[in-house]
């Protein structure tokens, strides 16, 4: 039997609002959700639960830019995010995603096959670690929560990004070993320039046939139901934990 998923465009809705919302679909509602959603603004700082202010932010230039400093309830890493992030995010029961145990390793391996389909076995597409990559270098950042039968898996996708916004980060103390000491701009690959070196990519020609190929694999291998902000803005009305938040630097 096809598992269903409930398909939610959000187009440009700001990453703080859909992180709530997320939030309370993963702690308040049964469903399957795929939230496709494209940029947010002003920018803005997200970090993982965990995550620490003073190791992985230039304060004092955050400061001065006026950057909003958001902390999510997944873990994962810090990114900045803007009008050029694309946000992909699944909110499901884990039986959906058939893994033998619903483990953060094991959902990072389904979601690497699922991406694997969208970009083409000869895309160059890696998961390194918890990033995604074409050969080594990285362009979407991973971040997951899991309780007892529930997780979310989403992602930030880098489709461009602005060199002198990125510099309000540090370089962590902790690093993938794949990163080694490379800075961002050696580190990182838009999506947009790896599409223009790789024209054959069908899902990197333009930010609308990416998310017309993810669509496309959801429905390979999913019942796709279309869903609406008005369906899914009720689970902010049950009652749940909020651990999304603002925080002041």
């Amino acid at each position: 039997v096809m598992h269903r998923f409930k398909l939610l465009r959000l187009g440009r809705y700001g990453i703080l609002r859909q992180l709530r919302l997320e939030e309370a679909l993963f702690r308040t509602n049964q469903d399957n959700w795929c939230i496709i959603s494209r940029g947010t603004e002003p920018p803005a700082i997200v970090m993982g639960i965990s995550g620490k202010p003073a190791e992985l932010i230039d304060i004092p230039k955050a400061k001065s830019n006026d950057i909003t400093v958001i902390k999510r309830f997944t873990g994962g890493g810090t990114v900045i995010t803007d009008e050029n992030t694309l946000f992909i995010s699944f909110i499901c029961g884990t039986p959906a995603l058939e893994v033998k145990n619903a483990w953060p390793r094991e959902i990072m391996s389904w979601s690497a096959g699922f991406y694997g389909e969208v970009f083409g076995e000869e895309s160059g597409f890696v998961l390194n670690e918890h990033d995604y990559c074409f050969h080594q270098r990285k362009f979407a950042g991973n971040a997951q929560a899991v309780s007892r039968n529930r997780c979310v898996h989403h992602t930030s996708f880098l489709w461009t990004y602005d060199s002198e916004r990125m510099r309000n980060l540090t370089l962590p103390a902790k690093r993938p070993d794949y990163r080694a000491d490379r800075s961002h701009d050696d580190f990182l690959v838009t999506m947009e320039d790896y599409g223009i070196s790789s024209p054959d990519i069908e899902a990197l020609r333009s930010r609308d046939a990416f998310e017309s190929a993810v669509e496309s694999e959801l429905r390979r291998r999913y019942d796709v139901a279309e869903s609406s902000l008005e369906e899914a803005i009720q689970s902010l009305e049950e009652p749940h934990r909020a651990s999304t938040k603002v925080i002041d630097l």
